[in-house]
């Protein structure tokens, strides 16, 4: 349930506790799983939902479901926009010390999305479109992530979207992805190996404590992204998404 905020409209905080509980369940749900989810009267929530469905920020599916609407689009796409210009001078500072591209990415209807990318100045770089959307497992970003969440949260995602396999070295089934998951909690980054792209490595870290869960990353080409490359990528990357972290959460 959403932390009530203090001094707030209460019909404002149940709106949007509704919106977040849709969000968590993957994008739809029923009427009586949302009854269960919070303490809110059943009238009230189908007296929000209707208005909501009204507005276009949420859509009734033909099977009676609850799903997020086509207005939350440009709201979130807004939003994203601003959360890369935020990052954007720490991750030019990631490729003036690292020189290669740096990317901010966050979690969008079990994906992840670049909302920012600094490209590296070589010949050969990394390159991906802002707005481009990858499986969490595959992306060192995603992964990244995903070590933020708890497992079931975890099999929720992948059970709804999958885990297809771009390269040969992509994990393809949860025990795998859970371990790795594991393993990147303990060390407190994440490593894309070739698993995006054949030739292309990448070192994510996860921004604390941000509003939505959000990751940066280094990526090139494995001939120079290699453990070396590891030892001085890793503290600047905890230094940037600490940065980061402090202005997304300034009051």
């Amino acid at each position: 349930m959403a932390e009530k905020a203090p001094g707030g409209v209460q019909s404002v905080e149940r709106v949007f506790e509704l919106l977040e509980l849709i969000t968590d369940a993957g994008g739809d749900v029923t009427l009586s799983e949302l009854s269960s989810s919070t303490d809110l009267p059943l009238p009230t929530i189908h007296r929000l939902l209707r208005t909501l469905v009204t507005l276009g920020y949420i859509r009734q599916l033909p099977n009676r479901r609850y799903a997020l609407g086509p207005r939350l689009i440009r709201l979130g796409e807004g939003a994203n926009k601003q959360l890369g210009a935020l990052a954007r001078p720490q991750l030019k500072s990631l490729v003036d010390r690292l020189g290669e591209t740096a990317n901010m990415g966050v979690l969008d209807s079990d994906m992840v999305i670049y909302v920012a990318q600094v490209p590296s100045l070589h010949s050969m770089r990394m390159f991906t479109e802002v707005g481009k959307r990858g499986y969490m497992h595959a992306t060192g970003m995603g992964k990244a992530i995903l070590a933020q969440l708890d497992d079931d949260t975890v099999r929720g995602i992948v059970g709804r979207q999958g885990m297809p396999t771009p390269t040969p070295k992509s994990i393809g089934d949860i025990d795998s992805l859970l371990l790795e998951l594991k393993l990147i909690r303990e060390r407190g980054y994440s490593i894309d190996e070739e698993e995006q792209e054949i030739g292309v490595r990448c070192f994510a870290m996860a921004v604390p404590n941000a509003p939505t869960p959000t990751a940066i990353s280094v990526s090139g080409p494995v001939s120079r992204v290699d453990q070396s490359f590891a030892e001085r990528a890793v503290p600047l990357l905890r230094e940037a998404a600490q940065t980061i972290s402090d202005e997304l959460n300034q009051s």
